[in-house]
């Protein structure tokens, strides 16, 4: 759980050859709300003509059911966003629908283009006008402009200009597409409902909404691929020459679901109890209890008491049902962010040896106020954190909007230092070569965030890009 530090990318789903393709996609949408809550949209297709409704908000809250009603079609795709580029206006909400010489399209995308700027300049010299400040605006483009024949032929040679991650959904009259990048960094994944004796086809970033839909997961979109879906059938292209796999390692440790499979079948869940069985056996230490920061440590925290044989429990109890506050509370109100989330059960807490399992530390301000509301709120005699992933010691710019370097504290900080920031007994980190034991084939998967070794190389210009190289 990080109510400050770190925040999802976006989710996208697309629905083929259903009865009530954009009622799907809402349901897909919705499983995935964890993805991204700024905003959401959903385009559908009634073979015809593209119908795209959007807004800011949650998805229950943006669609009910009159909304729903002015989707029709069979075929649809859909968004939930967090900016990590262009903001979260309105015009930067997503699907964003254009019309061109070879009809409509609307895309969905989630990730980061990291030349987004660089192709920006290029295209508005060459007189293109922008709707959006959207990076994925980019990508219609950069379709549009191409003298290609027809309208994949197009989009492969948009997807070879840019850079960055992007698992994309394109919805035109009668098609879904799906490409996935080079690398594979974010996840997305293929399925099948079995309805009145057809196949409606499925994609999404997360299995989980397959479980929702009652949909099957046949396989991932390859990294490079575009799989187009139409009447025809899945037909499978090479779009993208692949180069060496980097799935974000970051999905298993927080982003995803945990009853999600991701990155070739392999479930979140597990992965999550596992590291926190390997940071058990990499910090050995007395305690008398292990508690969890719900929800993304409770896996971590029960592998953790496995293994170690030390008692787990809830100690933090967390409230589900928080939204936004109206009121700027006083500074008399101590650890009002934290504590309108979480509060210690003080009876379970009182007079223990605690340890405290989380999935990372980013800046260090949110751990710093959970160890004091557990030792001054719980009451703890002994509060040691433990986190089961490694120092974050570098920002991420392929879809998860990270502070920068300078905000990372263990950029900066030893974990000595860290320890007494946060004013915990003790502090341990999984290692990488722990983390590394624990993913399934780990040569296939980005650490940038722990080592700064960036799967690929960032433009010359822009300062978010430089600040890589500072």
């Amino acid at each position: 759980m990080k109510f400050f530090d770190i925040h999802e990318e976006c989710g996208v789903v697309g629905v083929f050859n259903h009865p009530e393709a954009a009622n799907v996609a809402y349901l897909g949408l919705y499983s995935f709300q964890h993805r991204g809550q700024e905003g959401a949209g959903i385009c559908s297709s009634d073979g015809v003509q593209l119908h795209n409704e959007k807004s800011v908000g949650l998805v229950s809250e943006i669609f009910k059911e009159k909304r729903l009603k002015r989707l029709p079609g069979t075929s649809a795709i859909g968004h939930n966003r967090y900016s990590t580029a262009g903001g979260s206006a309105l015009k930067n909400v997503q699907p964003i629908m254009v019309n061109f010489s070879l009809g409509s399209f609307a895309i969905a995308h989630n990730g980061n283009l990291i030349n987004a700027d660089n192709l920006r300049k290029e295209l508005e010299a060459e007189g293109a006008i922008f709707q959006s400040t959207s990076d994925s605006e980019v990508i219609i483009h950069l379709t549009a402009r191409s003298a290609a024949k027809t309208a994949k032929e197009r989009l492969i040679e948009a997807v070879n200009q840019i850079e960055g991650a992007f698992s994309l959904l394109i919805l035109r009259e009668k098609e879904l597409i799906a490409v996935r990048d080079q690398f594979g960094i974010r996840p997305l994944s293929l399925g099948v409902i079995h309805i009145n004796g057809a196949q409606a086809y499925v994609v999404a970033s997360e299995t989980c909404a397959f479980d929702l839909l009652g949909a099957k997961f046949i396989r991932d979109i390859e990294p490079g691929e575009m799989l187009v879906i139409s009447d025809a059938g899945l037909t499978s292209i090479n779009a993208i020459k692949t180069k060496k796999k980097a799935h974000c390692v970051f999905e298993f440790i927080y982003f995803a679901r945990p009853d999600s499979n991701i990155f070739g079948g392999v479930n979140v869940n597990e992965i999550r109890k596992e590291l926190g069985r390997q940071l058990a056996r990499e910090c050995d230490i007395e305690a008398d209890i292990v508690i969890p920061v719900p929800d993304s440590g409770v896996p971590a925290a029960i592998g953790f008491a496995e293994q170690s044989g030390i008692p787990f429990d809830f100690g933090l109890i967390r409230n589900h049902y928080v939204g936004r506050t109206f009121i700027e509370p006083k500074q008399s109100i101590r650890h009002f962010g934290v504590k309108i989330k979480l509060n210690p059960v003080k009876e379970l807490l009182r007079g223990k040896r605690v340890i405290v399992v989380d999935d990372s530390i980013v800046r260090g301000t949110t751990s710093k106020k959970i160890v004091k509301l557990i030792r001054e709120g719980g009451e703890a005699k002994e509060v040691h954190l433990r986190i089961s992933s490694p120092c974050t010691i570098g920002p991420c710019f392929y879809g998860i909007n990270t502070p920068t370097r300078d905000e990372l504290i263990a950029s900066t900080h030893l974990v000595t230092e860290i320890q007494k920031f946060i004013t915990a007994d003790t502090l341990s980190y999984l290692t990488l070569d722990g983390l590394r034991g624990v993913v399934p084939q780990p040569d296939n998967y980005c650490y940038a965030c722990f080592d700064n070794n960036y799967p690929m190389s960032f433009p010359d210009e822009g300062e978010t890009q430089m600040e890589l190289f500072l």
